[in-house]
Order: C-alpha cells, then structure tokens, then sequence
C-alpha cells in the first residue's frame, strides 16, 4: 500500500512537471529522476543539519526521486541563501531554514543579498522550536540564579556563545543582561555546531541556541538548560522553567522551520512537495526523531508558513527596534 501512494505521489510530481513545461517552463523541468537539492545554511552536526538528513532520508522514498542535503555554512545561513536566490526556480533546488535567515537577517543586515519576500516561497513548514540558555559542564550553576551570581561572582563581562551575529540568540543575551543586570558579551560563531565544541570543551561559559542544539549534549550531562523561551515549558525538558516564569516575559513567540523554494517555482510542485512532507511528518519514527530534538512538530501549507512567518516578523521589528540595534 505504501509503495502504491509513492508511486501515485511520484507520478503527481511528474505529471506537475509535465504541466510546467507546457507553461513554457522549459524542458529541464520534465527530468523527474532529476535529484531535489535542500541547501542547509549551517555545518554539519547542528540541530538544522539533523532535521534536514532527517526529513530528505523519508522524502526521497516518498517522491520518488533522490533529495539530498547540501550544507552551505557561513553568514548566518546568507551563502545558503543567495544561492538559493540564484538557483532554478524548476524544483531541483530548496531552501531548509528557521527563522534567522529568513526572518531575522534582512532587519539585521542592510544587504544581505535577498529579499524574502520577493525572491522565495514558502513551501512548507515543519515545526516550531524554542531557544534557550544553558550553561556549560564546566561552569557551577545549575539555574540562571546561580548563574546571574556566579558572572557577578567574577567580577568580569560574561560572554555567551551564540550561533551567529545580529541572529534572536544576540538580542536574547542582551535582554537577559538588562533584566539580571549582567554585563554579558554575545560571543558569535558561525554555526551552533562549533559554538556547542566550545561550550563541551568549557572554552566559554553559556550559550545561547535553539533547544535542539542543546538537547543531546543535556541529555548527557556535558551542558545545562537552565531556561527556556516560548510560552510554556517544553515537553523534552519538563523540568527546565521558561524565561517568563524567570520575570522575563515578552519572548513567548516561538521560531519556525519551513522549505522554501525560488520565486517562480510552479505551484504544482510546491503544492506536491508539501502534500509530500505532511505523509513524511505524519510517519511516527519521523514524529518521535524530531521531536526528541525539542521541535514541536506538525505541517504547515505555504500559506500556513507564510503567515508564520510574517507574525514572527512582527514580534521582532519590535525587539529589535527597542534594542537600540542599527542594520549593518
């Protein structure tokens, strides 16, 4: 049974294909075998890195055809994306991203080589997460107190890892330091894969990441969550509070993950490719690996994403502006 709704899947895509071409969409749209390429904007070895292998694993047995990922790290996840910007919009190229490229970068960043709005679609999304702050083996808290005590302790700027400049983790670091009257220094890297080596090898002392960075390494005691954004605790850290039990509120809205694809990509195949990755997210194996990464997990059309996406956009123009912080 399964094989037969793969096959009929695959035969939608093509057939979407075939439509396209008849649009004048050229002939290389027709290449069904042709490989779909998920760039990933972050090294290998990081939460988006893992939910991107995840997913392309399912979704090449589901389409039919061969879906790899392709990590392209740097810039917050910009290379990534200006590549896609320049990819065909004939299907064979996709974007995996959460909200900081997407979102975040082009209020941060005065020309980071893409607009949104104009140069992608939504495909569809995948889930919601939350950030939060941990702190490595090597430091003595066990909770953002005794965290707040030990930094005031050492009389010393207190540098937190984040996973890339002018990204939510920068911002967060400074609303924490303001509300604890901390003198914190968001210390940048490019990529939580990196920023994680750092804190395992107690280089530096917190970071500041989503929770499926961190869920393995907690899990293994090497670091520590100690709190947790989003509006309510998270089922894989039951016992980790929220920022706004902590008296930070205002941080309740929660990041995204979502596929995006060229301007110009035809509706066929995107309304093919998400029906593909709602049969994947329905799988139970899929359901459990993500969600043991800390990911909220369930299906969003490309209007879904969209509208994500710009409610998300709109909690941030507000923290950000009030941060004082100038594009760059």
């Amino acid at each position: 049974m399964m094989t037969s709704k793969r096959n009929t899947l695959s035969k939608a895509i093509r057939l979407s294909l075939a439509l396209a071409v008849s649009c004048g969409l050229g002939l290389a749209m027709a290449q069904s075998a042709k490989p779909i390429k998920i760039l990933v904007g972050f090294p290998p070895g990081g939460g988006t890195d893992a939910a991107a292998r995840i997913l392309a694993d399912k979704l090449k047995d589901e389409l039919g055809v061969p879906v790899v990922v392709e990590n392209k790290p740097g810039a917050g996840g910009q290379i990534a994306a200006q590549a896609l910007k320049a990819a065909a919009a004939d299907g064979s190229t996709l974007f995996l991203s959460h909200d900081h490229t997407i979102t975040i970068l082009p209020m941060v960043v005065k020309n980071p080589g893409y607009a949104p709005a104009q140069d992608f679609v939504p495909v569809a999304g995948f889930a919601t997460f939350v950030n939060a702050f941990a702190v490595s083996g090597g430091t003595p808290a066990k909770s953002v107190a005794e965290y707040v005590n030990w930094v005031k302790s050492t009389g010393s700027k207190g540098a937190v890892g984040i996973p890339a400049p002018a990204s939510t983790p920068e911002f967060l670091v400074k609303v924490i330091g303001e509300k604890f009257k901390l003198d914190l220094l968001a210390a940048p890297y490019r990529g939580s894969a990196p920023m994680m080596a750092d804190m395992l090898g107690n280089q530096i002392a917190a970071g500041v990441a989503s929770v499926p960075d961190f869920i393995e390494n907690h899990k293994a005691g090497k670091v520590r969550v100690v709190a947790v954004l989003g509006a309510s605790r998270q089922a894989a850290l039951p016992d980790v509070p929220t920022m706004t039990e902590l008296g930070v509120p205002g941080l309740e809205d929660m990041p995204y993950y979502g596929i995006f694809a060229p301007a110009g990509t035809p509706k066929p195949f995107i309304d093919g490719f998400s029906a593909a990755m709602a049969k994947v997210l329905a799988m139970p194996d899929v359901r459990n690996q993500l969600s043991q990464m800390g990911l909220t997990v369930g299906h969003m059309t490309p209007a879904q994403l969209g509208q994500r996406e710009k409610a998300y956009a709109q909690t941030w123009t507000r923290i950000i502006k009030d941060s004082g912080f100038q594009p760059q």
